[in-house]
């Protein structure tokens, strides 16, 4: 039997998404823990699909991935941040963000280079590290409201220091980056010549109240410095179709590319072509998905204003965190676990999300579910 030693990441077991959306199976409770909607993409887009099956897209897409679904990233991101991606040189389809992320780090990070990880962070980026050689250094974000101490990370960076991982709207916490943010990382970026950037951008068009999304892409220095992140699952509530793509100037894509190739190779064919003509026929929906996000926050918060949790309204993506020191003294895993198990309502502890978690009782909540799941979910949170 091989020991535990042998492993190549070591202390990481299954991941908490997995384990609460199973513990909320086996309890009957209702299952906000893990980030996906309870309902279905457009209708006009999965008949979508079943066309392209029948019109023969049924073989491998291009290792870049489907050539109209690249053309409409470019044309979205020059619409929204003013940016003329080549859609031949410089965007990538990938089986979901997560292997996007992972090619990213795979094709800059050299065995003990440094990679600095703003905590709390998502999960998948420190194992994406570890398993490329690097070393992680975590900058913990601002306490108070999760927004980014640009001195900190000035102060972790060094000369080994290959990539800053950002995040941006931010999950766990819902943050968003202001232009203030972009002009401190420019200045960052031409203080260390051999820093890049890789930026996750799956909530991109999730942003409250009137704020715009400050992409990366926007700022012509910063963009040419790093590989920009989305999801087509996020934005059209098609998680379990596993598309999405990624943005970076050419030198850094024909790296990534390398990766990509040896991974998966390409993307699923007629799902890709089915979201580039609904991209195409449909650009008003990625418009107005803030404004539909926001209203779900805005339900749910108003309905939770009648518990005992306690919390600052989202400032984007489909996730709420909410204290809970006036119910228990429990750490945040310890009552979810009896949240889900003795109450119903399934959630994830925020302290999985960082190495040295701060000191707060706090768990967060996905409203990307029907109105009545979350009025049936709130009903009974509202009487712990």
């Amino acid at each position: 039997m091989q020991q535990a030693a042998d492993q190549k990441l070591p202390g990481f077991g299954t991941n908490i998404f997995t384990v609460m959306s199973q513990l909320s199976a086996d309890h009957g409770a209702i299952n906000l823990a893990q980030g996906f909607p309870d309902y279905d993409g457009p209708q006009a887009l999965r008949d979508l699909v079943s066309e392209h099956m029948q019109r023969g897209h049924n073989q491998y897409a291009p290792l870049a991935g489907v050539p109209a679904l690249r053309e409409q990233v470019a044309q979205k991101v020059k619409r929204l941040y003013g940016r003329a991606a080549n859609p031949d040189t410089e965007i990538t389809i990938t089986p979901g963000a997560t292997e996007a992320l992972f090619c990213a780090l795979s094709a800059v990070v050299h065995r003990g280079d440094e990679v600095v990880v703003l905590d709390p962070s998502y999960d998948c980026y420190v194992p994406g590290i570890l398993l490329n050689g690097g070393i992680p250094r975590r900058v913990p974000l601002n306490h108070s409201d999760f927004s980014v101490d640009w001195q900190r990370v000035e102060d972790a960076l060094s000369p080994r220091s290959r990539v800053l991982m950002l995040n941006t709207p931010h999950n766990p916490a819902g943050s968003c980056f202001s232009a203030a943010d972009v002009d401190a990382l420019r200045a960052i970026l031409e203080r260390f010549p051999r820093l890049l950037v890789i930026s996750d951008e799956v909530y991109e068009h999730m942003v409250f109240d009137g704020q715009p999304h400050r992409s990366l892409l926007g700022d012509p220095l910063v963009a040419e410095r790093s590989f920009v992140i989305s999801s087509f699952g996020k934005t059209y509530h098609i998680t379990g179709w596993r598309i999405g793509y990624c943005v970076a100037p050419p030198s850094l894509m024909a790296a990534f590319r390398q990766v990509h190739q040896f991974i998966n190779f390409s993307t699923n064919a007629p799902l890709s072509y089915a979201i580039a003509d609904y991209m195409a026929a449909h650009p008003e929906f990625a418009d107005q998905l803030g404004l539909f996000y926001q209203r779900k926050r805005d339900l749910f918060c108003s309905l939770l204003e009648d518990s005992k949790f306690r919390f600052t309204p989202t400032a984007g993506t489909y996730f709420q965190l909410a204290d809970y020191s006036e119910l228990s003294d429990l750490p945040d895993t310890e009552f979810c676990r009896q949240l889900t198990m003795d109450h119903g309502v399934a959630a994830i502890p925020v302290s999985v999300f960082s190495e040295a978690p701060i000191d707060a009782r706090v768990v967060r909540f996905c409203f990307a579910k029907e109105d009545q799941t979350l009025r049936e979910a709130v009903s009974l949170l509202a009487r712990l």
